[in-house]
């Protein structure tokens, strides 16, 4: 199911499900009923609630988009790392820098093509990639320069397999939800308590005030749904996308 498809349902039942309560508890009002007589100290305790709960989802956000963005990055340096690989290995003999470039293909096309959905689907690295990973660090450091113009390039080539294997090794620990289960039930619970306290203002059914309910929580079901989106950066609708690598390496387009 689309993920932009779950949030209209979310948005669609959220709004529902309010106008209902608002509708049926507006009927069971007696006819005497007097809004007015809401005390001061529940709607200063009404407004405390809600913005407490607006700093907490702005920080969830901060929190899942930043975790977005350092993965985005994690991969910019991988592809450039290997781009520089490829790249410097040129002052080597032909069939040794023929080897490396080959190698460094097969791994980016395995993360493109393969680790990327696995990513996705079981918020891990596959096995295969860490192989191929491993066989151009041996292309690499197994190789003997054999002058000082070929000596000058084997430690910056090292650097940059190192380089790679840490950004490997970030983009790995991102590949999973980040949001603790813990977070995700102060946030769901905060959402049900901050719509929930509307009722305690006895809303009536003015069509102002039923707009005002379904635009309010709507709202609230959005940024719960963006919080989701950006919490698997590899895994969701919102997430980092492999173009760095396909950027670096645009002979590997299909």
């Amino acid at each position: 199911m689309s993920e932009w498809l779950v949030l209209s349902l979310a948005m669609a039942a959220a709004c529902a499900v309010v106008l209902t309560i608002v509708v049926i508890n507006n009927r069971r009002l007696p006819d005497d009923d007097d809004p007015s007589e809401t005390p001061d100290v529940m709607e200063y305790m009404t407004m405390m609630i809600g913005v407490v709960y607006a700093i907490v989802l702005g920080l969830a956000i901060a929190g899942v988009w930043e975790g977005r963005s350092a993965a985005q990055e994690s991969v910019r340096q991988e592809a450039q790392a290997l781009h520089e690989v490829s790249a410097r290995v040129e002052v080597w003999p032909a069939a040794v820098r023929e080897r490396v470039r080959a190698d460094v293909d097969a791994y980016v096309s395995h993360v493109v093509g393969t680790e990327w959905q696995h990513m996705a689907d079981r918020g891990e690295l596959t096995d295969k990639g860490t192989e191929l990973l491993e066989r151009v660090r041996r292309d690499v450091t197994d190789y003997r320069p054999a002058d000082e113009h070929e000596g000058e390039a084997y430690q910056p080539l090292v650097d940059q397999v190192a380089v790679v294997d840490d950004a490997r090794s970030a983009r790995g620990e991102s590949a999973g939800a980040t949001m603790p289960g813990v977070v995700w039930f102060g946030l769901i619970t905060g959402a049900l308590v901050t719509v929930g306290i509307i009722f305690t203002l006895q809303i009536r059914r003015t069509p102002r005030e039923l707009l005002l309910a379904g635009l309010f929580s709507a709202l609230i079901a959005f940024l719960l749904f963006l919080i989701w989106a950006f919490d698997a950066p590899f895994g969701r609708g919102v997430s980092a996308d492999p173009e760095a690598f396909l950027n670096a390496f645009p002979h590997l387009r299909n």
